[in-house]
């Protein structure tokens, strides 16, 4: 069971729950400029009440199918930010992917990067995996040092590997694997 994690006497990090569609679009709304860079492209029902809902519920699905961890980080209650862990493979692989992203006003706080290491601990100890994984756009030096300070290591370049802005663009790829393994 994923309880709430307390990042910061303000921030807490916690499992995405339905009711957050409404502050979860005004996050979208507010930061769509500052993470448009990053994104693929998004249809205007993403940045909506009802696109979210519907979006949290796909999320919950996989929750509950245990393919994905969906939390949200919040700010007095206000949904700032979230980190995933999707694409969840157990058996011999035991690995999952790891995406994440912070309100603009949030950048440059450490924020994300006790998000993250808090997810760490998540993703080896409660959900017992092996591997995370992530990518970023090579240009992308702020989730690349979030990544970096967390512990992950770069495991190379792959080209075309995500559709963002439209076109397909290159990605750092980095992992970490489970202390002890």
């Amino acid at each position: 069971m994923i309880t709430s994690i307390r990042l910061s006497e303000d921030l807490e990090l916690r499992l995405l729950a339905a009711s957050d569609a409404a502050s979860l679009a005004a996050a979208y709304r507010r930061n769509r400029e500052h993470l448009a860079p990053w994104d693929p492209a998004r249809p205007e029902e993403f940045y909506t009440e009802p696109g979210q809902a519907e979006r949290i519920a796909g999320l919950l699905a996989g929750y509950a199918a245990g393919t994905t961890l969906p939390l949200l980080i919040t700010k007095a209650g206000v949904a700032i930010g979230a980190v995933t862990i999707s694409d969840i493979v157990r058996g011999p692989f035991e690995n999952g992917h790891l995406g994440y992203w912070i309100d603009a006003a949030e950048q440059g706080r450490g924020s994300m990067t006790r998000a993250v290491s808090a997810v760490i601990g998540l993703a080896f100890g409660t959900l017992g995996l092996h591997r995370l994984q992530a990518g970023t756009l090579l240009h992308n030096t702020g989730s690349q040092q979030v990544l970096a300070n967390c512990g992950f290591q770069r495991i190379g370049v792959a080209e075309k590997y995500l559709r963002i802005q439209n076109r397909w663009q290159d990605n750092v790829l980095f992992q970490l694997v489970a202390p002890g393994d």
